[in-house]
Protein backbone atom coordinates (compact mmCIF):
# COMPACT_ATOMS: atom_id res chain seq x y z
CA UNK A 1 0.00 0.00 0.00
CA UNK A 2 1.23 3.49 -0.84
CA UNK A 3 2.20 5.97 1.84
CA UNK A 4 -0.58 8.31 2.90
CA UNK A 5 -0.90 11.66 1.21
CA UNK A 6 0.11 14.28 3.74
CA UNK A 7 -0.33 18.04 3.68
CA UNK A 8 0.58 20.65 6.28
CA UNK A 9 -0.86 24.14 6.02
CA UNK A 10 0.72 26.75 8.30
CA UNK A 11 -1.47 29.41 9.88
CA UNK A 12 -1.30 32.15 12.49
CA UNK A 13 -4.87 31.86 13.79
CA UNK A 14 -4.39 29.73 16.88
CA UNK A 15 -5.95 26.30 17.30
CA UNK A 16 -9.48 27.38 18.25
CA UNK A 17 -10.00 29.75 15.29
CA UNK A 18 -8.45 27.28 12.84
CA UNK A 19 -10.83 24.54 14.05
CA UNK A 20 -13.79 26.91 13.72
CA UNK A 21 -12.84 27.80 10.16
CA UNK A 22 -12.29 24.18 9.18
CA UNK A 23 -15.65 23.17 10.59
CA UNK A 24 -17.30 25.97 8.62
CA UNK A 25 -15.22 25.00 5.59
CA UNK A 26 -16.85 21.58 5.48
CA UNK A 27 -20.09 23.13 4.26
CA UNK A 28 -18.17 25.26 1.74
CA UNK A 29 -16.44 22.12 0.49
CA UNK A 30 -19.82 20.48 -0.09
CA UNK A 31 -21.04 23.55 -2.01
CA UNK A 32 -17.93 24.10 -4.13
CA UNK A 33 -16.86 20.51 -4.84
CA UNK A 34 -20.08 18.56 -4.18
CA UNK A 35 -20.19 17.36 -7.78
CA UNK A 36 -16.69 15.83 -7.43
CA UNK A 37 -16.39 14.73 -3.81
CA UNK A 38 -18.78 13.44 -1.17
CA UNK A 39 -18.08 13.69 2.55
CA UNK A 40 -19.22 10.31 3.81
CA UNK A 41 -18.30 10.88 7.46
CA UNK A 42 -16.70 13.63 9.53
CA UNK A 43 -16.22 13.30 13.27
CA UNK A 44 -14.57 16.08 15.29
CA UNK A 45 -12.98 15.38 18.68
CA UNK A 46 -11.52 18.62 20.00
CA UNK A 47 -8.91 19.64 17.39
CA UNK A 48 -8.88 16.27 15.60
CA UNK A 49 -11.07 15.25 12.66
CA UNK A 50 -11.55 11.71 11.37
CA UNK A 51 -13.16 11.66 7.95
CA UNK A 52 -14.15 9.52 5.00
CA UNK A 53 -14.71 10.93 1.53
CA UNK A 54 -15.73 9.44 -1.81
CA UNK A 55 -14.62 10.56 -5.26
CA UNK A 56 -14.54 8.84 -8.65
CA UNK A 57 -16.31 5.83 -7.14
CA UNK A 58 -13.54 5.38 -4.56
CA UNK A 59 -13.47 6.00 -0.81
CA UNK A 60 -10.61 7.46 1.20
CA UNK A 61 -10.17 7.83 4.94
CA UNK A 62 -7.99 10.26 6.80
CA UNK A 63 -7.53 12.61 9.68
CA UNK A 64 -6.79 16.25 10.33
CA UNK A 65 -4.95 17.48 13.40
CA UNK A 66 -5.06 21.19 14.16
CA UNK A 67 -2.08 22.66 16.00
CA UNK A 68 -1.59 26.26 17.16
CA UNK A 69 0.38 27.12 14.02
CA UNK A 70 -0.48 24.49 11.38
CA UNK A 71 -3.08 22.04 10.17
CA UNK A 72 -1.82 18.53 9.39
CA UNK A 73 -3.80 16.26 7.08
CA UNK A 74 -3.09 12.62 6.28
CA UNK A 75 -5.29 10.54 4.01
CA UNK A 76 -5.01 6.99 2.69
CA UNK A 77 -5.90 7.08 -1.00
CA UNK A 78 -7.04 4.04 -2.97
CA UNK A 79 -5.11 3.32 -6.15
CA UNK A 80 -7.23 5.36 -8.58
CA UNK A 81 -7.17 8.44 -6.37
CA UNK A 82 -3.49 7.92 -5.57
CA UNK A 83 -2.77 8.39 -9.28
CA UNK A 84 -4.16 11.93 -8.96
CA UNK A 85 -2.27 12.48 -5.68
CA UNK A 86 -0.23 15.50 -6.80
CA UNK A 87 -3.29 17.35 -8.07
CA UNK A 88 -5.22 16.47 -4.91
CA UNK A 89 -2.35 17.63 -2.69
CA UNK A 90 -2.03 20.92 -4.59
CA UNK A 91 -5.79 21.53 -4.34
CA UNK A 92 -5.82 20.81 -0.59
CA UNK A 93 -2.81 23.08 -0.05
CA UNK A 94 -4.40 25.92 -2.04
CA UNK A 95 -7.87 25.69 -0.50
CA UNK A 96 -6.45 25.20 3.01
CA UNK A 97 -4.27 28.30 2.67
CA UNK A 98 -7.24 30.38 1.50
CA UNK A 99 -9.42 29.11 4.34
CA UNK A 100 -6.79 29.71 7.01
CA UNK A 101 -5.32 33.02 5.90
CA UNK A 102 -5.52 35.78 8.49
CA UNK A 103 -8.29 38.25 7.69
Amino acid sequence: MAAPLTVSVPHSLGREEAVRRLQKGTSLLREKFGDKITIVEDTWTDAHLDFKVAAMGQQAAGQIDVAEDAVHLAVELPYLLHLAGTKIKDLIQKQGTVLLEKK
